[in-house]
């Protein structure tokens, strides 16, 4: 799914749009026991509980895609008879009206989420009709000839409000807060089946983690039966390991700062489309091509890469780059530089050490404070 995909479902979460059929839910306690559930026809909840509800699942679609949100494929054994998405069609064709199935559901969850204290799984069943779109892009919504019937799951953890005082309107006096279980934002959650190509896509699922670097292996691969990816970081720290391999001693400061220079480059041509760019292992060793990297350092290449980040990954260009600075980091000294600047950076022998350079002229501050830098002829002054 693409960030016009999921956008198009998560405006369903409102109540003009709604078209969430039922919802179920499983509250458990820190030590894994169900405490109470619910299972209720969605329309039938108040205006305010369906409020809270659209806001969290909201949530369970946003994020940033490949980060929080991660597109998963299904592998085919998963697909037959006992496989991970062999159950999730049954449980979505049940429509959550199969109390059996819903209650497997969440001892598998209760089983494979590794979390110590209370939390709250939402489950709910929508049907969205999928209005035809005319050639200019605006919406028919009498043209529709396909639905979207989908399950969305939602962890939420479940905690005490802090406590303090407040003010207590009928005796009209300043109290002791009276703390409550508060469901908050969820931890985790997936959609499935997957919305590609604004048609449903049964071979995928979309995952949603709130911790990017935390992905929760067990969970993706008991609950989905998905291979788990690498996260954010993950793909950031084996980029950043190939490089270094690859270059082998020639990894140079000037070569690095161009290879990021193009990545950034890729993601800022491309940031107004739906789809994050992605680059494979020969779009990979193409940009170091570009980058001038010898042919001869690129002969075990193929190896290096499976080494680093595996032999079917893919790696996002957001992933592995920054646009918004470059972090140029010795022992002692860490300097942040705009990526559209980095070209103030120099590497120059001064005295016979090498030594980063940077012009200082107007709008200079240490420590908050504006500083004069004094100029040459300031400095011989100084010195008569």
């Amino acid at each position: 799914m693409n960030k016009k995909e999921i956008s198009e479902i998560k405006k369903q979460f409102t109540p003009a749009n709604c078209a969430i059929t039922r919802i179920r839910g499983c509250y458990v306690d820190g030590e894994k026991n169900k405490k109470t559930e619910v299972k209720e026809a969605f329309l039938s909840l108040s205006e305010e509980e369906m409020f809270k509800y659209f806001e969290i699942f909201r949530k369970t679609l946003s994020g940033t895609l490949g980060k929080n949100l991660i597109n998963m494929e299904f592998p085919l054994e998963q697909e037959k008879e006992g496989g991970n998405q062999h159950f999730l069609m049954k449980l979505r064709e049940s429509k959550l009206k199969d109390d059996a199935l819903t209650e497997a559901f969440f001892d598998k969850v209760i089983e494979n989420y590794d979390y110590a204290e209370n939390y709250y799984i939402i489950l709910i069943h929508a049907v969205y009709d999928i209005p035809g779109k005319a050639s200019d892009g605006q919406e028919m919504f009498d043209a529709s000839d396909e639905i979207y019937d989908h399950i969305l799951c939602s962890i939420c953890p479940v905690n005490l409000t802090k406590a303090g005082l407040c003010y207590n309107a009928e005796t009209n006096n300043i109290e002791d807060r009276i703390r409550d279980w508060i469901v908050e934002m969820p931890d985790l959650g997936f959609l499935f089946p997957v919305f590609n190509d604004r048609s449903t896509d049964i071979h995928g699922v979309l995952y949603y983690t709130k911790n990017a670097e935390q992905l929760r292996s067990s969970f993706v691969d008991e609950i989905l039966g998905c291979t788990t990816p690498l996260s954010a970081g993950g793909q950031r720290d084996s980029f950043n390991a190939l490089v270094e391999e690859t270059l082998g001693d020639d990894c140079a400061y000037d070569t690095v700062m161009n290879i990021h220079g193009k990545l950034n480059e890729l993601v800022e041509a491309q940031k107004e489309l739906p789809d994050p760019v992605v680059l494979t292992k020969s779009e990979v060793k193409r940009l170091f091509e570009d980058c001038g990297v010898e042919e001869t350092k690129l002969e075990s290449f193929d190896e290096q890469y499976e080494m680093a980040a595996g032999e079917k990954s893919s790696l996002m260009a957001a992933n592995i780059t920054n646009t918004r600075r470059v972090e140029i980091k010795t022992p002692d000294v860490v300097i942040h530089v705009n990526p559209e600047r980095a070209d103030l950076v120099e590497t120059r022998n001064i005295d016979g050490r090498r030594c980063l350079v940077i012009p200082m002229e107007d709008n200079v501050e240490v420590n908050g404070i504006h500083v004069r830098m004094s100029t040459g002829k300031d400095a011989e002054t100084e010195a008569e």
